[in-house]
């Protein structure tokens, strides 16, 4: 099988992972980087050997590049796919895949057009313990699921991250930045959402940064920071979200549960790609832990831009395809705009769930 050869636009701090697993894969080939700031496109292409740096443009234009990964800032995501697609490249993008639901028709309507594909992160649903959750689910191990509860809450990045202003604003705050971790599992895990409604609100107005290089510097919020969310699932199935970077002492609550009519699927945190899995049997105290039954439970983030290349090679649908992205950011936008409107905002759904991963499956 050919490798497929690959362009990474957008050196940031997560590039380093992607880059990391990309390079060792024998499925892809990256052949350059680019940032808008050369000195950073430069330092990874040295970090892992690429063969060059370049800018943007030069790297759009490459006609030896088919598949670009598209790790800029979420303002920036659907512009940059948009110019690959143009260029007649399939583009994996880090979530959110835009941050407005009409930029991303947009993508993906031009990819359809064009014949190419479109991917978008988060592919954590690919990892070992989600995807042995799945198995659970369709092996009936908690029958039939009726609800489930998900809480990411978090004091914000102020604290750890070199530059985090992006994080505030439209387009970013925790639902925007950790929801799709959330939705992603929960589609992937229960199907497709038919309606959303929240409480969205804005409790610090100006945040300050605490980490280096930018310590004091104040930061003007421009997104609710706590979203507490419900979603009703086609299924039948309903679910509780809370996102919040409000929360200062941190606290014990379970990332996601899934509760059937025969026992309770502790699903790990959506952010890794390990475990732990754990079940209770209805009419017991105890939870089991269930064996992983799938790899890829390390940091494995290029997984998703991985199973695109063999799926193009292989003629068959990706699995983190840009339509389960669209549904997942046109469920985080109808949680805000329900707050705004007071009232249940309607999605356009989602046909079926992306097929699991094989239990003998390809690793990164």
């Amino acid at each position: 099988m050919a490798k497929c050869k690959v362009g990474l636009i957008g050196c940031g701090n997560i590039s380093a992972i992607y880059l990391k697993n990309l390079t060792a894969s024998p499925d892809v080939e990256v052949l350059a980087c680019a940032d808008l700031d050369m000195e950073k496109a430069a330092a990874r292409a040295s970090e892992f050997g690429l063969p060059k740096a370049c800018t943007v443009e030069e790297l759009l234009s490459d006609p030896d590049v088919e598949l670009i990964v598209n790790l800029t800032i979420p303002a920036s995501h659907a512009e940059i796919c948009k110019r690959a697609v143009e260029a007649g490249k399939h583009v994996y993008v880090e979530k959110p895949l835009a941050v407005r639901t009409e930029d991303a028709k947009e993508v993906l309507a031009l990819a359809r057009s064009k014949g190419i594909r479109v991917a978008c992160a988060p592919e954590t649903f690919l990892g070992g313990g989600i995807q042995t959750c799945r198995k659970l689910l369709d092996e009936g191990a908690i029958g039939q699921p009726l609800s489930a509860t998900g809480f990411m809450m978090g004091s914000g990045p102020e604290s750890w991250h070199p530059d985090p202003a992006f994080f505030y604003k439209v387009g970013a705050g925790p639902l925007f930045d950790m929801g799709p971790y959330y939705l992603t599992a929960l589609i992937f895990l229960l199907g497709g959402i038919t309606r959303v409604t929240s409480s969205a609100v804005i409790p610090f107005q100006e945040r300050k940064i605490t980490s280096a290089p930018k310590f004091g510097t104040m930061i003007s919020v421009e997104t609710p920071t706590h979203i507490a969310g419900v979603l009703d699932f086609a299924s039948g199935a309903v679910a509780t979200l809370v996102t919040s970077f409000d929360v200062k002492a941190g606290t014990d609550l379970p990332n996601l549960e899934i509760y059937g009519t025969a026992g309770t699927l502790r699903v790990p945190d959506p952010n890794t790609f390990g475990g732990p899995v754990k079940i209770r049997y209805a009419g017991t105290d105890q939870w089991e832990e269930v064996p992983l039954a799938f790899g890829n439970t390390e940091n494995s983030r290029g997984i998703g831009v991985i199973d695109m290349a063999r799926a193009i090679q292989e003629g068959r649908p990706h699995r983190a395809s840009g339509d389960l992205a669209y549904h997942v950011l046109e469920a985080m936008e109808g949680l805000l705009k329900a707050s705004v409107e007071e009232r249940h905002i309607k999605l356009s759904g989602l046909e079926g769930r992306p097929e699991p991963m094989p239990q003998n499956g390809f690793t990164v």
